[in-house]
């Protein structure tokens, strides 16, 4: 597969606001390694529990801003540290889709640090992006993912999409 995932912005500031990012995918590596010691899966659990996270999250971010519109999730959730964080570039935003594309992860960046291979990133990054799939439910909408970091493509495609 190949992962690459070189960040572009390395100022000190940006380093150290991945570093948050890095701590929570270690968090979940730590509890996936730690269940499989167990006998479970990861599977069995994870997908379910962030993506209540998710919704909640995104419930929240709807609520206060009294709209499911996906122009009320770019301002709530999608602000400018997480912007330098992902390396963020917006590309479309309505009431009705929002795409957006990151060209750094810092959580497959963790992952790599804890020589995780490129299959249990992918399968952790599926993971995490439940939660992403609980924001877009909480708004309303599907979440599409063409395109990750974790399977080996240059960005994360990251498509919000009302649901008809």
């Amino acid at each position: 597969m190949g992962i690459k995932n070189i960040p572009k912005k390395k100022s000190a500031l940006v380093r150290a606001l991945r570093k948050f990012f890095e701590h929570r995918a270690l968090w979940m590596y730590f509890l996936l390694d730690e269940a499989k010691k167990k006998g479970l899966s990861g599977d069995d659990f994870a997908p379910q529990a962030i993506r209540r996270c998710g919704i909640y999250h995104g419930g929240a971010a709807a609520n206060k801003g009294a709209s499911s519109s996906l122009r009320t999730l770019k301002r709530k959730l999608f602000k400018f540290p997480g912007k330098w964080i992902f390396e963020m570039k917006f590309l479309r935003c309505t009431d009705d889709v929002f795409d957006v594309d990151f060209h750094y992860c810092p959580l497959v960046n963790a992952w790599q640090m804890q020589g995780c291979s490129d299959s249990d990133i992918s399968a952790m990054c599926d993971f995490a992006m439940c939660g992403d799939r609980g924001i877009a439910e909480a708004f309303g909408c599907e979440l599409d993912l063409p395109k990750t970091i974790a399977r080996g493509d240059d960005r994360c495609s990251i498509r919000f999409k009302r649901k008809k």
